[in-house]
């Protein structure tokens, strides 16, 4: 069973709605989610939030923090997180900003991911690093980890 795959088994087990604030994975934690027959009964929506101004516009995240932290950071990453929660009525929501690549910006290193997960228990945000292991792999591993991220929640809570 693939990890998406395991997500969606547990969210239909426990009768939970997710839902995604995408950044640099551009939407693949909607489609890893949506290519499991049967997703529709835990996901109803995703956000995809590549700028800031959208971010802002359908999430909520205040122009202040955007400003004070820039998009790849745990603020931004836990407003998108708890945004994305309130629009979409969901249970679970999880919030993915970084820096895939090719190239870093001035204060932020390539391959550095924030990530976010919203819920009624809190919202718990992290950063990891994956560095320079080019754009595809960086969107992939952010992927990837963002479904950890969920199967470990619905494991612990639900």
């Amino acid at each position: 069973m693939t990890l998406a795959a395991d997500v969606v088994a547990l969210a239909i087990r426990a009768k939970v709605k997710i839902t995604s604030a995408e950044s640099c994975t551009g939407g693949m934690i909607s489609a890893a989610l949506t290519d499991i027959a049967g997703s529709s009964a835990m996901f109803e929506q995703g956000f995809v939030t590549y700028s800031n101004a959208v971010k802002t516009k359908m999430l909520g995240v205040s122009e202040e923090t955007l400003q004070v932290h820039g998009a790849v950071s745990e603020p931004v990453a836990c407003e998108m997180a708890s945004g994305a929660l309130i629009v979409s009525g969901a249970d679970i929501a999880v919030s993915v900003s970084g820096i895939a690549g090719p190239g870093a910006s001035e204060s932020k290193p390539e391959g550095r991911v924030c990530f976010g997960v919203a819920s009624a228990q809190g919202v718990y945000c992290e950063t990891l690093e994956f560095g320079t292991i080019g754009r595809a792999e960086v969107r992939k591993a952010s992927t990837d980890h963002a479904l950890e991220l969920i199967s470990d929640l619905l494991k612990r809570d639900y």
